[in-house]
């Protein structure tokens, strides 16, 4: 399951903190449920954000700009 984390559209945005409310409560609805899947995070994902995110319960990241930089 994708969660976006910034404004879809372009790279290099900033990580909007908002979102982890949102992760945390996916989190849980997927436990709740038993469900059997990923959740993952996109958007401003990067060595200071990673951690964030895994605490709040995201399994995988999208680290496009932090990898490959941003222009």
């Amino acid at each position: 399951l994708l969660i976006m984390t910034v404004e879809p559209g372009f790279g290099g945005q900033a990580f909007l903190d908002i979102m982890l409310p949102k992760i945390r409560r996916t989190r849980q609805l997927v436990a709740k449920h038993g469900l059997d899947l990923w959740v993952q995070v996109d958007g401003g994902v990067s060595a200071e954000t990673v951690e964030r995110c895994a605490e709040a319960g995201a399994d995988v990241f999208v680290a496009g700009s932090a990898v490959y930089g941003a222009k």
